[in-house]
């Protein structure tokens, strides 16, 4: 139990049961707390003497006879500000950073990271909190990247940054700077988005026979299911039920740099899902999982090296090149079948946006293009509910009609 407070003619001094000394004063204009209680400022710490605790008192009373006092506590603040560069900060804040009470998934921790060390820290490595100003900003920004993407997300990274320095309740109840620095306007946007034209029928027909023949199978589901590329890398045997004509889409993998390859459930509910496969395509998938696909239940549909997950640079391979006075190099993979097909810009993830499309355009509502591509908001998550598996099979019949196909002993029942 502390003892009471010694009376003095400025301030009071109290001995703790730690033996250390406690020092505060009333606040010179008078002021209450909310509760109508006078007003104390404490010293920032605690004194191992009681004679530290008297010199620091007498301290205060100087400065408040002089006019140039300051509340303790913004003294400190301003003290923190000034100690605390962008370089000191920036690394803590991203190591503490979450999004809806969860830590950020590894891939953006890793583009947050790649971010901080190419665009933000080599201008405001050294740069104090306080001394990056809306000028030093733009400034910044006019000259950041060479692409609008990577314009946008620096900045937007950089005030999230300062919009977390500006939040006292983000840093022990001290708000290091006054005000975020950050208010370009559109700062965070990169303009239009990139136009995407989906492959026609015609077009994933030759780049599916221009792929190795253990790949192919990974076009037609991207195509036909609306699936993401860590989604087929993960595929496996007990994933797929060609009785019912069914994939359930239950984890992903992902790569990062600081945490390697994760296979993982994805990030929302929506995310798992079933997707039915269109039919003519089943025997296309009965034959890979015949010739390609590694044994047993938790088999890879699509291994890789040592039966491991199939990497990114795999499937994609690299174009054929023409080279004046040599032979031209050999290309291979996702990269040379869309040159085929006369497609170079066509992306991998392309083929779900087409898939998705085309969904469209036979009819289907929001709801069951949300369940489809396993998208999630609060809004799409209830309609997630209100999707009907039957009704997204009879999609992926359409679309095979589209391309030609007709029923058949293929046809699977109905779900």
């Amino acid at each position: 139990m502390a003892r009471a407070p010694e009376r003095r003619q400025f301030g009071q001094i109290t001995r703790l049961p730690s033996g250390r000394y406690r020092a505060r004063y009333a606040d010179p204009d008078g002021r209450e707390t909310p509760s109508g209680e006078p007003l104390r400022h404490n010293a920032p710490h605690t004194f191992e003497s009681k004679d530290d605790a008297e010199a620091w008192l007498v301290d205060e009373r100087r400065m408040i006879t002089a006019g140039s006092w300051a509340p303790p506590s913004s003294r400190r603040a301003s003290t923190l500000t000034a100690l605390v560069t962008v370089g000191d900060y920036a690394p803590r804040w991203l190591a503490n950073r979450k999004v809806k009470g969860r830590p950020l998934a590894e891939r953006t921790r890793d583009h947050y990271q790649d971010l901080l060390d190419r665009f933000i820290l080599p201008t405001f490595d050294d740069v104090g909190l306080k001394d990056v100003t809306p000028e030093a900003v733009a400034e910044w920004y006019d000259t950041v990247a060479d692409t609008p993407t990577y314009q946008a997300h620096a900045y937007s990274l950089l005030r999230a940054i300062m919009r977390s320095a500006a939040d006292p309740t983000k840093n022990s109840g001290v708000a290091l700077i006054p005000f975020n620095p950050c208010g370009i306007s559109g700062g965070g946007s990169s303009g239009t988005k990139r136009r995407i034209r989906p492959a026609t029928a015609d077009e994933v027909a030759t780049i599916v026979a221009a792929m190795p023949e253990r790949h192919r199978l990974m076009v037609l589901l991207a195509d036909g299911c609306a699936l993401r590329f860590g989604e087929l890398a993960e595929l496996r045997r007990s994933d797929i039920e060609l009785a019912q004509g069914v994939i359930r889409v239950r984890r992903g993998v992902v790569r990062s740099r600081s945490a390697g390859v994760i296979a993982k459930a994805p990030k929302s509910e929506a995310g798992i899902r079933d997707v039915p496969i269109p039919p003519d395509i089943i025997e296309a998938v009965r034959e890979h999982e015949r010739l390609h696909a590694a044994p047993g239940p938790q088999g890879l549909i699509f291994p890789g090296r040592n039966a491991e997950h199939l990497s990114p640079s795999a499937f994609y391979g690299k174009v054929s090149k023409k080279r004046r006075g040599k032979p031209a190099t050999m290309g291979w993979g996702w990269y040379e079948a869309r040159r085929v097909a006369g497609r170079e810009d066509l992306r991998f993830h392309d083929l779900r946006h087409g898939a998705l499309t085309e969904a469209a355009r036979h009819g289907a509502t929001l709801a069951e293009l949300m369940a489809l591509g396993g998208h999630s908001t609060n809004q799409a998550a209830m309609r997630y509910q209100q999707a009907a598996s039957g009704r997204l099979a009879e999609l992926a019949r359409r679309r095979a009609e589209a391309r030609g196909w007709t029923p058949g002993v293929d046809t699977v029942e109905e779900i």
